[in-house]
C-alpha cells in the first residue's frame, strides 16, 4: 500500500506537496531526534515537503545517514549518542558549519541550543527519556514518537509538561488518532478509548505455531514498514501493550477504560467512545507522515502528503479480539498499569533485552515471551514501590540484568 502512496505522490502537482495552503500554521524550524530511524526519516520528509528549516538532528551510530541528512538540511547542530561515531561525523562534516555534539548529554545540549519551537522525539527505547524531559524543560512543543518516555516515566513526563505549559503531541498513529477524536467532545463525556492493532504477521497463531517462526517472518509486517525492534514488538503485541500504558498516561484515563481491538487493514487508527455510545474514529491510509505533520501544525491542518482514502477500493473493514492467552505480553502491560511504580519500566527494560536477543538469534520468539514475563513477575513486588525517577531507572537496570541472565541460560542450554 505504501508503494502505491509513493506512486500517487509522484503524480501530484508539486504545489500540493509543499503545503502552500495553510503553511503559515507550521513552525519555521524543527528539531528531529532519532532522525536516522523510520519515523525520523519520515519527519524529515514532512520538513522537506513543507520547506521547514531543520535546526537539530540526532542519531545513535548511523554516521553515513547522518552525514547525508546533515548535508541536505544543513542544521546548526547534529548530535550523535556514540562518542566514536560523533568523532567520525566531525571529520566528515569539517567542510560545513554544522556543529557536531557527542554522547547522550550532547543530545540534551542540542535541545537547549536549538531555536526550533517543535522537537520531534523519534529516538528508540529508554534512551529517549532524558531528551523528552530536556525538551519539556526547554519549554518547546514535544512531538512524541518515543513511547518509552511515557511507559517508563509517564507521570513525571506529564507533570513536567503541565508545569512548563508545554504541549505533548503524540506521533504514534493510534494516539494521534485518539487525540484527534477527542476534539469531538469534553473529557468528562469520554466513555472508552479504543486502540486498534493490526494483529501483526502472526494473527491467528497459537503458542505452538509461534515456537517455529523465524526472524525473517517476524520482520515481515503485513501493513507498516518500521524498524526491526518495533516490528518485533508489533508481532508479539508488546507494542500494543506499551501503547496501552502510553494512552493511560497521555490521556489520563484508567486502564479499564481502554480497549484493544484488532483491525487488520490498519485503516482505522483508533477510536473514542462517548457516553452516548457514539464512536468517533480516525481513518486514513497507514502513513506516519500524517501523524508527524499533525503534531507540527496543530491545532490547524495543512495539505496532506498522502493520498485520500478510497472507500470503494477498500471495500470492508475487519475487527477481532486480541488473543491475550497466546500474546500474553499485552495482558502483562495492562497489569503493569495497575501495579504502577517502576513495573512498566521493568517491562520495557526486559523487553528491550529480549528483543535484542531474538534479533541476534539467541532465543526463540516464544522464549522472548518467557524472558519478559518471568523477569517482570519476579521483580514486581520490589519495583512497584519505586516512585521517584532515579528509583524507577534503578528498577529498570535490575530488570535488564535479570533478563540478560535468563537469556544467557537459554543460550547455554543449546542451539535454537
Amino acid at each position: 500500500m505504501l508503494d502505491k502512496n509513493r506512486e500517487w505522490k509522484k503524480k501530484q502537482n508539486p504545489e500540493t506537496l509543499t503545503g502552500t495552503q495553510g503553511a503559515g500554521h507550521l513552525p519555521a524550524s524543527v528539531a528531529v531526534l532519532g532522525s536516522t530511524g523510520s519515523v525520523g526519516r519520515q519527519a524529515l520528509e514532512v520538513a522537506s515537503c513543507h520547506g521547514l528549516r531543520v535546526d537539530l538532528l540526532s542519531g545513535q551510530r548511523s554516521v553515513a545517514v547522518l552525514e547525508e541528512q546533515a548535508r541536505q538540511f544543513l542544521p546548526r547542530y547534529c548530535a550523535v549518542a556514540d562518542e566514536t561515531c560523533a568523532a567520525d561525523l566531525r571529520v566528515r562534516l569539517a567542510d560545513t558549519q554544522v556543529r557536531v555534539l557527542s554522547g547522550a548529554e550532547g543530545i540534551c545540549e542540542g535541545i537547549g541550543l536549538t531555536d526550533a519551537p517543535v522537537v520531534v522525539n523519534a529516538i528508540l527505547g529508554e534512551a529517549g527519556l532524558q531528551p523528552t524531559l530536556a525538551v519539556l524543560d526547554a519549554g518547546r512543543r514535544l512531538a512524541l514518537a518515543n513511547k518509552e518516555s511515557l511507559v517508563i516515566a509517564g507521570r513525571e513526563v506529564m507533570r513536567r509538561a503541565k508545569e512548563k505549559g508545554v504541549d505533548v503531541l503524540p506521533v504514534d498513529s493510534e494516539h494521534c488518532a485518539i487525540f484527534q477524536c477527542l476534539q469531538a467532545g469534553r473529557k468528562e463525556e469520554v466513555q472508552r478509548l479504543w486502540l486498534t492493532a493490526s494483529g501483526g504477521p502472526f494473527f491467528g497463531y497459537d503458542r505452538a505455531g509461534l515456537s517455529q517462526v523465524t526472524r525473517a517472518q517476524t520482520l515481515a509486517h503485513p501493513t507498516w514498514r518500521m524498524g526491526a525492534k518495533i516490528t518485533v514488538d508489533s508481532a508479539t503485541l508488546m507494542n500494543k501493550g506499551f501503547e496501552l500504558i502510553e494512552a493511560a498516561c497521555l490521556f489520563d484515563v484508567p486502564a479499564e477504560a481502554i480497549e484493544v481491538v484488532v483491525q487488520r487493514q490498519s485503516i482505522i487508527h483508533s477510536m473514542v467512545e462517548y457516553i452516548d455510545n457514539t464512536v468517533i474514529a480516525q481513518l486514513s491510509v497507514p502513513d506516519m507522515r500524517d501523524c508527524v505533520q499533525y503534531a507540527l501544525s496543530y491545532p490547524a491542518r495543512v495539505g496532506g502528503l498522502t493520498p485520500p482514502l478510497d472507500f470503494f477500493t477498500l471495500g470492508h473493514l475487519d475487527f477481532a479480539r486480541p488473543d491475550t492467552d497466546t500474546f500474553r505480553l499485552l495482558s502483562l502491560a495492562r497489569d503493569a498499569i495497575g501495579s504502577g511504580g517502576g513495573v512498566p519500566a521493568t517491562l520495557n527494560a526486559a523487553n528491550e533485552e529480549a528483543v535484542s536477543a531474538f534479533l541476534e538469534d539467541r532465543i526463540r520468539l516464544t522464549e522472548l515471551f518467557d524472558v519478559v514475563e518471568d523477569t517482570v513477575r519476579e521483580l514486581e513486588p520490589a519495583s512497584r514501590e519505586a516512585e521517584r525517577l532515579p528509583d524507577i531507572l534503578a528498577a529498570a537496570s535490575c530488570a535488564r540484568e535479570m533478563a540478560r541472565d535468563r537469556i544467557r541460560r537459554i543460550a547455554e542450554a543449546g542451539p535454537l
